[in-house]
């Protein structure tokens, strides 16, 4: 049987140490969502933490398959490897509150979706992507009711959050412009929005046990008014929109998710744990931009007469599945070690794919204050290929095809909670 002090000190570790493999994910996914500081035993928490990623996705055989002025020219004579992955990190800071003996409640601040793609334009696919960044930043509150039901407590999990995203996009239109040194021929779309989502859930849990079980949705978050600009300055010989800045619209959706966590003692200072995540990427396809000017004249849509540019994605859902032991030795150190499995959102267009897991972590807790925590991942990108995808009626991915083999990732995190 495992002690209700077993159960602070060790799965406080657990919920850590697994951050560091979800932070490679498929899709869009960086910090995703969590919210199991709302958990913490304390009746306040503060808590402050940062994950650094460092995949390794190198792109081979590239070869450019649009090769006309129009669309790039012919970039085969250009080098047919790119390095595709830029390292990031990943902020969180969170508060976390406990009224009375029944409810709890929790702010936070976190970057769950975002990606950054940065091959350059020294490559044979720079007409399909120089460099895209999508960046997020989240802002949560959640609340939870406990009450005894059986040998444990029953807890309804509830919550709102607002989110933000911005990015870009830069490829090279056309080479024109080079030939008559009129300009570099790289056009950029910028792109901006804003949108609330919600979360509801349950959790069982009995602390003597050290057990949880806890079942939470996160809702998608609509980004209908999806805003920017086409800024085709370096690309005068654009017809209509060539050498100037268009502003443009559109729409999309972060996707929706639902996460299954389980964890148990399973003898004398041992936890087990493990979960299992679904996310709705599908709902990422190809999102079209078109001119503001032709807003509620004709409908924007992947493909349609006045699509001006498009980020195109056509991700499959996700799944992620994790599961691992932790030990704590004494009243000051704990560990674990973890292994995930993520499935690639790609289909055949793009380079996300299958990736494994292996993380470890430790916490050190000084005094009953006190908790520091790091943890570290490594992890293999499993290997594939990009080229020609129709959806819809819609052929995309038949500007550059490309493979790629097995690569590394890796991640360090580390993380401070002040407990009161």
């Amino acid at each position: 049987m495992a002690s209700r002090r077993f159960s602070k000190g060790v799965t406080s570790l657990v919920l850590f140490s697994s951050l560091a493999s979800p932070s490679f994910a498929g899709g869009l996914e960086r910090g995703g969502y969590n919210i199991d500081q709302l958990f913490d035993t304390s009746p306040f928490s503060f808590q402050s933490g940062v994950t650094y990623v460092t995949p390794q996705r190198k792109l081979k055989d590239v070869r450019d398959t649009e090769t006309s002025l129009s669309s790039g020219g012919n970039l085969n004579s250009r080098p047919n490897s790119a390095d595709e992955t830029s390292n990031y990190t990943i902020p969180y800071i969170g508060f976390k509150a406990g009224f009375g003996d029944a409810v709890d409640c929790l702010v936070d601040y976190s970057e769950p979706f975002g990606a950054h793609t940065d091959p350059g334009s020294n490559w044979a696919g720079a007409n399909n992507n120089i460099e895209t960044e999508i960046k997020t930043r989240n802002y949560g509150g959640t609340c939870s009711y406990r009450f005894d039901v059986g040998p444990g407590q029953l807890r309804f999990i509830g919550g709102a959050f607002y989110q933000e995203v911005e990015g870009f996009k830069e490829r090279l239109v056309s080479t024109v412009p080079l030939l008559f040194g009129t300009g570099t021929g790289v056009g950029r779309l910028d792109l901006d929005d804003s949108g609330w989502g919600w979360r509801a859930g349950l959790a069982y849990e009995i602390p003597e046990y050290a057990m949880r079980a806890s079942l939470v949705y996160n809702s998608r978050v609509k980004y209908d008014n999806l805003t920017g600009t086409v800024d085709l300055r370096q690309v005068p010989v654009v017809p209509m929109f060539g050498g100037q800045v268009t502003p443009v619209f559109g729409s999309a959706e972060a996707p929706d998710s639902l996460e299954l966590k389980l964890q148990s003692g399973i003898a004398p200072d041992w936890l087990a744990f493990g979960s299992v995540k679904w996310t709705n990427w599908s709902v990422l396809q190809s999102v079209p931009f078109c001119p503001t000017s032709t807003k509620g004249v004709v409908a924007c849509k992947s493909g349609g007469s006045t699509e001006l540019t498009s980020l195109d994605l056509l991700y499959q859902d996700g799944w992620t599945i994790s599961g691992g032991v932790g030990h704590k030795f004494n009243d000051q150190w704990s560990g674990a070690v973890s292994l995930t499995w993520d499935r690639g959102t790609s289909q055949g267009y793009g380079a996300q794919t299958d990736s494994w897991t292996v993380g470890l972590g430790a916490a050190y807790t000084p005094t009953e204050h006190i908790e520091w925590r790091v943890a570290g991942a490594v992890g293999v990108l499993t290997s594939g290929s990009s080229g020609v995808m129709t959806r819809n009626g819609v052929t995309f991915g038949d500007d550059v095809s490309y493979s790629f083999g097995n690569d590394l990732v890796a991640a360090l995190s580390t993380s401070l909670k002040v407990k009161f």
